[in-house]
């Protein structure tokens, strides 16, 4: 039993060899040819590579069941060509599954000078009197209706248009003094 074991063994080493040196043969001669032709269906040299290197790698690993080793350029072709077919209906699902882009975001200058716009009109704001800076942030931040500002600030409507008009014309006053 033992010399049928040791047998095998030395079989399995020399269609090993065999196909490590039938292999890297095959490599030598049309592995430039084989990224070509995986370049022309994937439109990527990278990818193309990897294509045609995976597909070696199955060609070693299943030497033993290729029946005619005449024939292994042929195998290594159309197992280029499947694997190319896989690369791109790999790609057509991840651009059908793709994420929409995030809308552009502003660039740092533009926050940059909107900060500065910001600080501009909360120094004009301290700038205004008590009653004309309140109805202006409950207005224009708080989003409050003139009704909802009379009722916070207990006024009439009337002088919370007044308080608003005059506040408007002074931060138009500053803020153009600034510029």
């Amino acid at each position: 039993m033992t010399g049928t074991l040791v047998a095998d063994v030395a079989l399995g080493s020399s269609a090993a060899a065999e196909a490590d040196r039938a292999v890297a043969e095959l490599y030598s001669l049309h592995y430039r040819s084989l990224v070509r032709l995986a370049a022309l269906l994937v439109r990527d040299i990278g990818t193309a590579e990897e294509v045609v290197q995976d597909s070696f790698v199955a060609m070693h690993s299943g030497w033993r069941r290729l029946r005619d080793s005449e024939r292994a350029l042929s195998y290594l072709r159309q197992a280029v060509v499947n694997r190319s077919r896989s690369v791109l209906r790999h790609r057509a699902v991840v651009d059908r599954n793709a994420p929409a882009p995030t809308p552009d975001m502003p660039s740092a200058e533009h926050g940059a000078i909107a900060l500065f716009e910001r600080s501009a009109v909360i120094a004009a704001l301290r700038t205004l009197p008590v009653r004309q800076r309140e109805a202006l942030v409950l207005r224009f931040y708080a989003d409050m209706s003139e009704a909802q500002i009379a009722d916070a600030m207990r006024i009439s409507r009337g002088a919370v248009k007044s308080h608003t008009a005059r506040a408007m014309q002074a931060l138009r006053t500053v803020l153009e003094r600034e510029v």
